[in-house]
């Protein structure tokens, strides 16, 4: 085991002598953080108590954001490309919403972590796919008269007596060995750079035979195209699509795909997903009818298998009869549609599709939203990993339908959980927990955090 003591590049808050009514400015700040077996150690909330108690004046959205960024990336680990305490999946909607946040806000510094993770991570994090192969196997199952049986990796995904989401993973997963690396000592790829077979990323490395997640992956490094223009990202986000289209169809109406590789379950989330990629592909490949046609195939084949019910909003999945099972209407199935529907409105436009989005999203906030409009799952507070990170997924994804189809009922949720999340969701290291509505619950994690995030970065848009 090696100790050593390293830099850590943290942006904080720095007031200078101005009027009260003054925003504080951002700087950089350098923490030392103890780092062991290559994982920096977080730090408690007293490391930055004075910048917390600061911050809790703080109103401008911009700035909310980036305070939160920089206690987010405390749990950065450059070894993994991932996020300490986060999963696999959870990791690729952290990456997608720092893409977005570099969307929003052009300051120098957040453009240069965002480039530098996004670096960084593709470089590093597909030696953490907990269940690599798993899709190609699954395709040799059978041949001849041999079965060949694959051998378990001590990953998992299932459905707890609630119908939430419970993930396993290997023993000792996310973990490194690797000397510790400061993010900031890192090249920023760049979309000029030139493409080479060492350096082409290779789809196969982030399948771990969940569809779900591996089309969260696509997403978030379409997003990473979107702020670098990299072809390498985008060109990664297609072949990662093209190998999910594999999963179609299902044994239910000829349609859809399946939530993994086992083929025993059809479940909104990851058709969803289907639909939300091919989507934004049609509207940044050049294949665009392709893509086009996809997410058009899906989303008929999803009105179709009655997921979506007589509320207006969108149960988990189907039964083995393909019916809808009534399981919870997780925040995160009301939010990947609605994404899904702007952006092949764009490429393919059709009034239907906003038409269809509007009526979920304002069913959604009408059945997850509390006396104040604050967003809450079925599981709240208490919910598992997973289930930690739906609620952002919402409002990310509808802050990207109020940008297409204006609604004051959008901007009154985005507004409503942006300053509950900060005002009584956050510690004094402005650490963000699971409860938005608060009070805080102790401790915040990288999905609980990344998630409330979401709602940060989507506030700075409806401002």
């Amino acid at each position: 085991m090696f100790r050593h003591i390293a830099t850590f590049i943290v942006t904080s808050l720095f007031v200078p002598h101005v009027h009260p009514s003054e925003y504080p400015r951002v700087e950089t700040l350098q923490i030392p953080i103890l780092v062991e077996q290559g994982r920096p150690e977080t730090p408690g909330p007293q490391g930055l108590g004075g910048l917390g108690l600061l911050a809790a004046n703080v109103t401008n959205p911009t700035t909310r954001a980036e305070l939160a960024l920089s206690a987010l990336q405390i749990w950065y680990n450059a070894g993994t490309g991932l996020w300490n305490t986060a999963g696999w999946w959870n990791s690729a909607n952290v990456l997608t919403m720092i893409g977005n946040l570099a969307k929003y806000d052009s300051s120098a510094n957040v453009q240069n972590l965002a480039k530098k993770v996004f670096a960084n991570s593709i470089m590093q994090a597909p030696a953490m796919n907990p269940q690599p192969g798993v899709e190609d196997q699954s395709s040799k199952t059978k041949r001849g008269n041999i079965t060949f049986e694959l051998a378990g990796s001590g990953y998992n995904k299932s459905i707890d007596a609630n119908g939430e989401y419970i993930t396993t993973y290997p023993e000792d997963w996310g973990r490194n060995n690797q000397a510790y690396v400061d993010i900031n000592t890192l090249p920023i790829s760049k979309a000029g750079d030139q493409v080479t077979t060492a350096n082409v990323p290779d789809p196969d490395d982030w399948l771990d035979g969940f569809y779900d997640d591996d089309l969260w992956w696509a997403l978030g490094w379409i997003g990473a195209y979107d702020v670098t223009k990299n072809i390498q990202y985008l060109q990664l986000a297609e072949g990662i699509f093209m190998a999910v289209t594999k999963a179609w169809p299902t044994n239910c109406g000829n349609g859809g795909i399946w939530w993994s590789w086992r083929k025993d379950y059809m479940n909104a989330i990851a058709n969803e997903l289907f639909l939300s990629t091919a989507a934004h592909l049609a509207n940044r490949a050049e294949n665009k009818g392709f893509y086009v046609d996809w997410a058009k195939r899906e989303l008929d084949w999803f009105l179709g298998s009655g997921m979506i019910n007589s509320r207006g909003t969108i149960n988990d999945g189907l039964t083995a009869n393909c019916k809808n099972n009534n399981r919870t209407t997780w925040s995160y199935n009301q939010g990947v549609i609605l994404g899904g529907l702007v952006e092949l409105n764009k490429a393919s436009p059709n009034g239907t599709y906003l038409t269809l989005a509007a009526k979920i999203a304002k069913a959604a906030i009408k059945e997850l939203s509390d006396d104040n409009g604050i967003i809450h799952d079925e599981c709240g507070p208490l919910c598992g990993p997973d289930a930690s990170q739906f609620k952002g997924i919402f409002v990310r994804n509808l802050q990207l339908l109020h940008a297409a189809a204006p609604d004051d009922a959008y901007v009154d949720s985005i507004q409503a959980n942006a300053d509950s999340i900060w005002e009584n969701n956050r510690d004094v290291g402005n650490m963000l927990s699971i409860n938005w509505a608060g009070p805080y619950i102790a401790p915040a994690n990288a999905t609980t955090h990344s998630s409330a995030m979401d709602a940060l970065v989507a506030a700075i848009t409806v401002k």
